[in-house]
């Protein structure tokens, strides 16, 4: 075998190996993708709940004079 048989074998090699971590990386990110999206659903359940629990804290306390630490 020749030394430029040698070189394009090597090369095939390593662009063969970098295929398999460009895939692993792809999926890597893809699920990180998913997981930022269910975290982002969250979070807003959470905002709305909060805001729900304040407006009805709110109108519970609006009878009722603020504790002179607020």
């Amino acid at each position: 075998m020749s030394g430029v048989d040698s070189a394009i074998i090597d090369l095939q090699t390593k662009l063969s190996f970098q295929d398999g971590l460009l895939e692993e990386l792809n999926q890597v990110v893809t699920e990180q993708q998913h997981q930022i999206m269910r975290m982002e659903s969250a979070l807003e359940a959470l905002r709305v709940q909060v805001k729900t629990l304040q407006t009805d804290n709110r109108s519970g306390e609006a009878k009722e004079p603020l504790p002179p630490h607020y």
